[in-house]
């Protein structure tokens, strides 16, 4: 089940740059769908049914407080306002789908972290701020994306970074503490319920095609080349480490060798 949820992710994900109007907002609440499912099947599959409704509690029950604050207080992201029916039911100014987005987003990021931290040293320790900083990795991505299709504008008046100056710095701060908390939290529940690390290819693939395929589509389709830039550095910081650690793993064939 997350295998095939996460094929039919990418390929929904493929035809966004192809529609517009309300179809690209249908397609954004399918990608949106797909990927919380794609995550909450894999947690399910590979940690147990119980850890999985606790990912979907903490991350888009956390995800659903932050962005109700933050469209009400400004409070921790800045001020800014959802475009008003246009991806489903509502709550207190926030699509209900956002809450989902985080989970869908923020699972595979997680699960990286976690094969990025050096073993013989406490999990946590770089599991928690290496989260946080790919979360921010991949809104460096999300939101100008969502903000060039009119799903959410900001009103603050702080800057951005250049190319992206509509976003506020303080977009960014606050994903990073609401994520921190996040996935401290995550690895509360993982001590708690002892899950076994095991199976990752599919979060991690899904990573791999957010980091990846996201530059391309922003460099090329969507004409968003600073955000192409600020996520392929942003995802880059889990993404390359990933990678590299990936190939060491790596079986080495050598070729034989005859004798004299």
């Amino acid at each position: 089940m997350p295998a095939v949820a996460a094929v039919l992710l990418v390929l929904t994900q493929i035809t966004y740059p192809l529609a517009t109007g309300v179809a690209r907002d249908r397609v954004t609440a399918a990608v949106v769908l797909l990927s919380a499912l794609t995550a909450v099947t894999h947690a399910w599959a590979t940690r147990g049914p119980r850890w999985a409704a606790g990912l979907l509690l903490i991350v888009s029950g956390l995800g659903l407080v932050a962005e109700i604050c933050g469209v009400t207080t400004g409070f921790p992201f800045g001020c800014y306002d959802y475009a008003r029916h246009r991806l489903g039911p509502e709550l207190a100014g926030v699509p209900l789908l956002v809450p989902l987005a985080w989970t869908g987003g923020l699972y595979p990021v997680w699960v990286v972290a976690g094969l990025l931290s050096p073993p013989g040293t406490p999990r946590a320790r770089t599991r928690i701020p290496l989260t946080a900083l790919g979360a921010v990795g991949w809104d460096l991505f999300l939101d100008p994306q969502m903000v060039s299709a009119g799903q959410w504008t900001w009103c603050s008046p702080l800057p951005g970074l250049p190319g992206t100056p509509q976003i506020p710095y303080t977009n960014y701060l606050g994903w990073f503490a609401v994520a921190l908390l996040m996935a401290a939290l995550l690895e509360l529940l993982d001590r708690a319920d002892v899950p076994a690390d095991r199976g990752p290819a599919v979060p991690v693939a899904v990573f791999l095609w957010t980091w990846l395929g996201s530059t391309l589509a922003h460099a090329v389709f969507l004409g968003l080349p600073a955000s192409a830039g600020y996520g392929f550095l942003g995802l880059g910081l889990l993404g390359v480490p990933l990678l590299y650690t990936s190939a060491r793993r790596m079986p080495v064939r050598s070729a034989g060798h005859g004798t004299m």
